[in-house]
């Protein structure tokens, strides 16, 4: 029998996507609701109506609870961990940091970068290491702070952690330690570029037209420092990024993916004035923060690809048998 044409087609196993567990609530409410979703807009939809969100009040902007990142993309969106949460901006509403999350919101509290306890680190690398169990792409997306903290963490402990044997723990944190030396040997090879590049300035061309456009600067730089009253209280981010921004050599390597989002977003010039440099400066910062992020987005989808790929390929009828298995019978 045909099967008639026009009629619904049965997706291919690799458009199928798996739902994702996720956690919804309200700005400023302790009620929350567990829901699971495929991507991003039908998260919004299902917030709107599990939240009784007015129709009127669209669209909605869903953002992190522990920070208030906006999620807008759906590479973004699946790249989270599983139950991640969630708050919902309706109409004009904006996001504010509620400590009744059960101390889920560590990571935003200013109190916490100068004065960390013992039993505060141990609950961080545990929740690390929770994100890495839920997806092991996720190694893309971490800080460098996260990935050290991880190859510190005795082997037994995380091997407990993550309910895995002391071997593959071990493999593990040697593959940490291979992501961590790829960030320094890129930090090093910019370095030596920058080094190349104020070689040539020397040389006479370059170093002119430089020059020149420093006269600009200063115009530039002087409109930045009016407007320090009102853009330095917009400033969002937090000490620990502002001081890898200004001490580290390519702070985008050092950044984890969420920090880079938080960067790339932020008002160019109430960042500029925080961290005392000149617009042109700060920009290219953000446009390499922007452009690592995408990076390590696209690394992340394209691991989600070859584990749907395998999967198919897995799931194809007539391949029980493995041929080099029937030779093996002499008889």
């Amino acid at each position: 029998m045909t099967e008639v044409a026009g009629g619904p087609s049965v997706p291919e196993p690799s458009e199928i996507r798996a739902l994702k567990q996720c956690l919804l609530c309200r700005n400023h409410s302790r009620e929350q609701h567990g829901v699971a979703a495929s991507c991003l807009e039908e998260l919004r939809r299902k917030a709107c109506d599990i939240l009784a969100i007015d129709k009127s009040l669209a669209p909605v902007t869903l953002v992190l609870a522990e920070d208030g990142t906006i999620v807008d993309d759906d590479d973004y969106f699946l790249c989270l961990p599983a139950n991640t949460k969630f708050v919902a901006l309706a109409g004009n509403e904006k996001w504010a940091y509620n400590n009744s999350d059960g101390g889920t919101a560590w990571i935003t509290q200013e109190s916490f970068d100068g004065d960390e306890t013992d039993s505060g680190a141990g609950l961080k690398w545990k929740n690390v290491a929770r994100q890495l169990k839920e997806d092991l792409s996720s190694i893309i997306l971490l800080s460098e702070e996260d990935l050290q903290m991880l190859i510190d963490v005795p082997c037994s402990e995380l091997a407990q952690e993550l309910s895995q044997s002391r071997v593959a723990v071990q493999g593990l944190q040697n593959t940490l330690q291979q992501v961590l030396d790829q960030r320094e040997e890129a930090r090093q090879s910019k370095q030596l570029l920058e080094l190349y590049l104020r070689a040539l300035e020397k040389e006479g061309s370059i170093l002119l037209k430089q020059q020149e456009s420093k006269a600009g600067l200063g115009d530039e730089r002087d409109a930045v420092d009016t407007g320090i009253g009102e853009s330095s209280s917009e400033i969002a981010l937090r000490s620990q990024i502002l001081t890898a921004l200004k001490e580290k050599a390519a702070p985008e390597l050092s950044l984890s993916s969420q920090d880079l989002q938080l960067v790339a977003k932020e008002d160019p010039k109430a960042l500029a004035v925080a961290l005392n440099w000149d617009i042109k400066k700060t920009e290219a910062v953000q446009q390499t923060c922007n452009q690592e992020l995408s990076l390590r987005l696209q690394q992340v989808q394209s691991l989600y690809s070859l584990r749907s790929i395998s999967a198919r390929k897995s799931s194809l009828p007539g391949e029980v048998q493995n041929p080099k298995q029937a030779r093996r019978d002499p008889t």
